[in-house]
């Protein structure tokens, strides 16, 4: 699968949970689909649509959780 659109997230447990709910949330506004795979050092969260992992960034940004490019 592409990985274009994706961003590598550190995050476990709890805060993990609410990453997948927001990223469906997301997901589900763009109409894309969206996936998770393992990272080296975290969970990959990958969109279809870049505008969808934009706005994914962002709310990261809002929790405080750090993301990057992946």
């Amino acid at each position: 699968m592409p990985k274009e659109n994706c961003l590598i997230v550190v995050a476990a447990g709890r805060q993990l949970d609410l990453l997948r709910g927001e990223a469906s949330r997301i997901a589900r506004g763009a109409k894309a689909d969206w996936w998770i795979d393992r990272a080296e050092v975290g969970t990959r969260f990958c969109f279809e649509d870049a505008k969808a992992k934009e706005s994914f960034a962002l709310t990261c940004d809002s929790f405080g959780i750090p993301c990057k490019d992946g």
